[in-house]
């Protein structure tokens, strides 16, 4: 990862723990108070269970006249206190010295027994447990947090770096093809200088390269501005056809591509340079991708537009992925991969149905249904 993918790895994962961290100690928070509150009423309602059970064994014994036999639990103690002590001692429930103590005043003075006292250290021990219990809980919870993050930072950044290195390619790749016009202008410029005399082929070679490099700035100015709000009207798309042919002879002369086109009358209701950008795109891959001394067949009539290469082909399972921007299916020929792309944009924006056949090694067929 370079060095914005990893800041933005560490944010994401960063926000992502702190936000969990919050919410796990505000649930561990919840669920401790809950079982305290729990474990704080099975404590008094235990105490005064067994000073109600204690004090009914000394009612008893003094209504019977029998002998006091008073039951032991393990974990609780108890007193009683006579009359005579009662001043020392105050009716309730409370908590001294890690002990719950519950002072009861069931006895009534029988047996001259004022209060039973009950105590026990069970709360606190159980409150230490839950304390430890919770804290156990919460730390696996986050443990497993944050590696569930982690591989989510992953996955979220799994596109990201994708992106990255489409566009890191795609910069490479419109520089290569930005600089082989460039190139070409330079030296037949050069040459011409030279030469003092502008023959026929020097002023080729400078025309093909300003149309290329014309094309791929009708490409750049489209993904960039495409948003731009223009008129649509009836576009006569067999000018658009002339026109765009005309544009690339020069190039498709140069490749020795012959481009025989057979159209008639139709229209569409288009921005018309979007429509000179539909058709060059797909000429101008077909010239791109055909083989020497092969043939361009172009066809169009209302609602159909046809074109057909003898060009090296798709193979079939690549012909899902063709339409993704910077993809580039072959390395046998140049681009960066936004042509197709724009093609299909331009053709879903005014419900175009695009229709793909190829044979790899024969050629590729491209049918717009409009």
């Amino acid at each position: 990862m370079n060095d914005l993918e990893k800041h933005s790895f560490y944010s994401f994962l960063a926000i992502y723990l702190v936000s969990s961290l919050f919410f796990v100690l505000l649930s561990s928070f919840w669920y401790y108070s809950s079982l305290k509150s729990a474990l704080e009423n099975e404590t008094y309602y235990k105490l005064t269970h067994l000073a109600d059970s204690i004090s009914g064994k000394i009612i008893n014994a003094q209504m019977k006249g029998i002998k006091l036999t008073l039951p032991s639990e393990e974990g609780y103690e108890y007193m009683l206190v006579s009359v005579d002590e009662k001043e020392a001692y105050e009716v309730g429930y409370f908590e001294k010295n890690t002990y719950k103590i519950l002072v009861s005043a069931s006895p009534q003075e029988h047996l001259n027994i004022e209060y039973v006292v009950v105590k026990t250290p069970r709360y606190f021990e159980e409150l230490d447990k839950l304390k430890s219990d919770v804290i156990t809980r919460a730390g696996l919870v986050f443990l497993a947090i944050f590696f569930i993050s982690f591989v989510l930072a992953k996955l979220f950044m799994r596109p990201v770096h994708k992106r990255i290195e489409q566009i890191e390619e795609f910069i490479q790749d419109v520089s290569h093809e930005l600089n082989t016009p460039i190139t070409a202008l330079k030296m037949s410029a050069s040459r011409a200088i030279k030469k003092e005399v502008y023959d026929k082929k020097i002023l080729t070679n400078i025309s093909i390269s300003t149309k290329q490099l014309e094309t791929i700035y009708n490409s750049l100015t489209y993904l960039n501005f495409s948003d731009k709000q223009e008129e649509s009207r009836e576009v006569a798309l067999e000018d658009v056809v002339n026109r765009v042919v005309k544009y690339y002879s020069e190039l498709s002369n140069a490749k020795g591509v012959k481009v025989k086109i057979d159209i008639q009358k139709a229209s569409l209701n288009i921005i018309e340079s979007r429509a000179e950008l539909l058709i060059s795109n797909l000429l101008s891959n077909a010239i791109k991708y055909s083989m020497p001394e092969s043939t361009i067949y172009i066809s169009l009539k209302e609602g159909l537009f046809i074109i057909k290469d003898e060009g090296v082909g798709i193979a079939q399972d690549k012909l899902d992925t063709i339409f993704e921007i910077y993809n580039r299916d072959s390395q046998i020929a140049g681009g960066f991969g936004v042509g197709l792309s724009i093609v299909k944009q331009i053709c879903d924006t005014y419900k175009i149905e695009v229709l793909v056949s190829s044979v790899l090694g024969e050629g590729s067929e491209f049918r717009l249904l409009f």
